[in-house]
């Protein structure tokens, strides 16, 4: 029990927002500050103009050396999260992987013959490995994809350990959805529903 209470302090710290005093921020990241929440968590729905506005205030804070962040918010405040651009005649939200995500857990398919909902990463009791995901194939048909040492504890609030991770595994490579690399990488931004306990990018 004292040894989970050790961990999950830890964990608060690494994800602590520090801005100097007497800086002017909006509402938002003030809550974000009094309130504990990382900005990766934010209380803004992705993609929102709000959350928007959000991380382009946290750039700008951070660039002036006024605000210092956690490593995992600033992983993504490091890229091109909430810019705009034009793609094919309309106006666009880049590199945000969290919308596609959300937008396709709720999308429900059917494998071998049963209702399954699409990239909602589940566990697996019963093996052969720790998690399991549905997902579309390029071709439109559904997959399952299991991933993760049913053996082996998840420890990715280890900052070593979370590095060590990615570079061993090439985890800035996996772009694949339909392979067990590229959840076992991203396996952290699903870590209420996986029951894990930090969220460190693995």
């Amino acid at each position: 029990m004292i040894k989970e209470l050790i961990k999950e302090s830890l964990e608060r710290l690494e994800d602590r927002i520090v801005v100097k005093k007497n800086t002017p921020i909006s509402k938002g990241l003030k809550y974000h500050i009094e309130n504990e929440i990382p900005i990766h968590e934010s209380i803004f729905r992705m993609g929102s103009n709000s959350w928007v506005n959000l991380l382009n205030e946290c750039r700008e804070l951070i660039s002036k050396g006024l605000m210092e962040v956690g490593e995992s918010d600033m992983e993504l405040l490091e890229t091109n999260a909430g810019e705009k651009v034009i793609y094919e005649g309309e106006v666009v939200l880049i590199d945000v992987p969290f919308i596609e995500m959300e937008s396709e857990m709720i999308e429900e398919a059917e494998h071998r013959g049963r209702k399954v909902k699409l990239n909602k990463p589940f566990r697996t009791p019963g093996g052969p490995k720790k998690f399991a995901v549905y997902v579309k194939t390029p071709k439109g048909t559904v997959k399952k994809v299991t991933f993760g040492d049913p053996n082996l504890r998840i420890r990715n609030a280890s900052k070593g350990r979370a590095k060590s991770f990615r570079a061993r595994h090439k985890c800035d490579q996996k772009k694949d959805r339909t392979t067990a690399g590229y959840w076992s990488c991203n396996v952290s931004r699903y870590r209420k529903k996986l029951g894990l306990k930090s969220s460190r990018s693995w």
